[in-house]
């Protein structure tokens, strides 16, 4: 049998990473590389949400008209146009761009 019993739960606004018994100093450190690149998907998310929304806007659909395009429901339009990023990964926003004609185009900076 399986040992699904929960012990601990780290509180909202702690460093997950002292819980697992990190030095304070490293755990902070991983904390704020984790959160930079938290940061960074969120922005991804936005940036390909705001360009769905704008082709929603331009091609003045209703949720339900483009929610048949995005081959979604239109609830999730909703979440689309209002930036519910956790709701979705880069790569499903990429598909439903795709499905809008629009491509996708990823720049790596240094």
């Amino acid at each position: 049998m399986t040992d699904t019993e929960i012990r601990h739960i780290t509180p909202v606004g702690s460093n997950i990473f002292e819980d697992l018994g990190f030095e304070p100093a490293e755990a902070a450190q991983m904390k704020a590389e984790v959160q930079l690149e938290i940061d960074a998907a969120q922005s991804i998310k936005r940036q390909l949400m705001d360009e769905i929304a704008h082709w929603i806007e331009d091609n003045h659909l209703k949720q339900a008209e483009a929610a048949e395009v995005l081959n979604i429901s239109r609830p999730r339009v909703s979440d689309v146009v209002n930036h519910k990023t956790a709701k979705f990964t880069i790569d499903a926003l990429v598909g439903m761009l795709a499905r809008t004609g629009k491509r996708v185009q990823v720049q790596v900076y240094t």
